[in-house]
């Protein structure tokens, strides 16, 4: 079971990856993790972590990694590239792998991430996984990466963006709320006097475009949204070599 997302962002290749691989600066627009600790390292091998991975809104499970990169690479591309696990009751996978490449242009850098997993609970774990778990990671990927670009094209930093984002949430679903319950209709017509009954006549119609666009409306400018990245690969997307070389190395012993 696997994912793909990418993106594009305007950004020095140096300070992009700067901002993707330093644990605490990645805390601060990645959506996916509340925790990343480094573990003591031994010369020549991977580097090890420890991470909490946000699964829902509310909940989080503990795991282990490892994770190794290539910053220098004949084609001018960066590669890095994780495995992790988690043996925690609540966490529905039970290992996954993951890779990053960077690919500079004229105009920036394509960002892009394929990402797979193993699912826990058998038929059961295979249905939430389909329904629930698959949206959600590849939502919060792509918002994550977006989030990410905002901070580095525009200077909007992550804090800000979620504000950002939560303002704009919530303005729509006012907006949506009162399109389908009438919330507030009778008081607002009465302000129209002798046209109220005119206004009323069109408010069906009104109702309608004003919650089509509360549900449809591309995001604002300065609002992280998951819907610019891309979901599928635009050339056949290929496994890195140093995801297959972590393959060879144990992960640290599971939480």
């Amino acid at each position: 079971m696997g994912l793909y997302r990418e993106t594009h962002i305007g950004a020095d290749l140096d300070e992009l990856w700067a901002r993707t691989q330093d644990p605490v600066t990645r805390l601060r627009w990645d959506l996916r993790f509340s925790t990343i600790e480094p573990l003591p390292a031994t010369p020549g091998e991977p580097r090890r972590f420890r991470c909490t991975w946000r699964v829902l809104p509310f909940l989080t499970v503990p795991g282990t990694g490892v994770a190794a990169g290539e910053r220098d690479r004949p084609d001018g591309t960066r590669v890095c590239a994780l495995r992790f696990s988690s043996s925690h009751p609540l966490s529905p996978v039970a290992d996954a792998s993951a890779y990053w490449r960077y690919v500079p242009d004229a105009h920036g850098v394509r960002l892009l991430t394929g990402y797979e997993y193993r699912a826990r609970g058998g038929p059961f774990g295979a249905l939430a996984d389909r329904l629930v778990l698959r949206p959600l990671t590849g939502w919060a990927t792509g918002w994550s990466f977006d989030r990410l670009r905002l901070w580095l094209e525009r200077g909007i930093t992550p804090e800000r963006a979620l504000v950002n984002w939560l303002v704009e949430l919530a303005v729509r679903a006012v907006v949506l709320t009162v399109c389908l319950t009438g919330l507030g209709l009778q008081s607002v017509l009465r302000l129209f006097g002798s046209f109220a009954d005119t206004v009323a006549y069109l408010c069906p119609l009104v109702l309608v475009v004003a919650g089509s666009l509360a549900v449809l409306k591309s995001p604002l400018a300065g609002t992280p949204a998951a819907r610019r990245c891309l979901r599928a690969p635009v050339t056949q997307a290929r496994t890195p070599r140093v995801l297959r070389r972590l393959e060879a190395y144990g992960l640290p012993a599971p939480l």
